[in-house]
């Protein structure tokens, strides 16, 4: 049991600690750091292995994302004035008014837009009036928008529709019939269409 007690002691690697072994009186054999007898043998050991703990890598911790900013203005009321919802335009060339409105009026930062069949129609505005040109005749969308600085949206009105009638040249000439000096001037009324002057020829006898 010494013996095994000696061993474990000097089995713990001490870098500069040298170890002896001898027979004891009782014929035991003995393992020391000091050499108590003539006989003592100094026992050569293996070099310890050392093993170098490695740290952790260290935890790196992503910032959130900031979050996106929304917009918390409301207003009551956005509508279209004009055209009513349904309305029939009536215009030969497909101009129209378009009239907007809020509740309350129009805040800091934020301005009017105008979508035609979900496209946005010129440039954001904060002007309630904008004016259309050249829109084919048939039915249409529109909806209107108020818009922030960054380009949200903070409110928006339902799509309603209305009606183009662009009124043919033809039709045209029926209601206001080509006078003779405003062939070449009114569209409805070209220089090919005019009637030819009679002219009088007397025969000679």
């Amino acid at each position: 049991m010494r013996v095994l007690l000696l061993c474990l002691l000097f089995i713990t690697p001490v870098a500069s600690a040298q170890v002896y072994t001898y027979i004891d009186a009782e014929g035991n054999r003995v393992f020391t750091d000091k050499p108590r007898s003539s006989n003592a043998e100094r026992v050569m050991l293996a070099p310890s292995n050392n093993v170098e703990l490695s740290q952790p890598a260290p935890t790196v911790r992503m910032a959130p994302a900031p979050a996106v900013s929304k917009p918390t203005v409301h207003y009551q009321v956005l509508r279209i004035l004009v055209p009513e919802p349904d309305a029939s335009i009536h215009n030969g060339s497909g101009e129209m008014i378009v009239t907007l409105s809020s509740e309350p009026g129009l805040l800091p930062g934020h301005n009017y837009r105008l979508l035609l069949n979900g496209q946005q129609q010129g440039e954001s505005s904060r002007s309630p009036v904008f004016s259309l040109q050249h829109i084919d005749r048939g039915t249409h969308q529109l909806a209107a928008e108020i818009i922030d600085s960054a380009g949200l949206i903070v409110e928006r009105t339902p799509a309603q529709p209305f009606h183009m009638h662009r009124m043919s040249l033809t039709q045209k000439r029926k209601i206001n019939p080509c006078k003779k000096e405003e062939y070449g001037v009114r569209p409805e009324c070209p220089l090919k269409d005019k009637p030819k002057e009679k002219t009088n020829i007397l025969p000679f006898l």
